[in-house]
């Protein structure tokens, strides 16, 4: 198991948790990434956590075409 896997298989158990309590999913999302992000910030320069934050955030759209991708 990858890192990346056991991350969104923690991830599902967190939102199948707060689903029985009754939290929104998508409040659910915005507190964990919140306290994500939070604790990144103790271990990763504001900048470099910027900077990924960044790029997820402008790579959200999986349909998109980039001018460096050939057909």
């Amino acid at each position: 198991m990858s890192v990346y896997e056991w991350a969104r298989q923690e991830l599902r158990q967190s939102l199948d948790t707060a689903q029985e309590v009754g939290f929104d999913p998508g409040l659910s999302l915005r507190a964990l990434l919140s306290a994500v992000v939070q604790q990144s910030k103790v271990v990763r320069s504001a900048e470099d956590l910027a900077d990924e934050l960044r790029f997820l955030a402008e790579n959200l759209d999986e349909g998109q075409d980039y001018g460096f991708m050939r057909p």
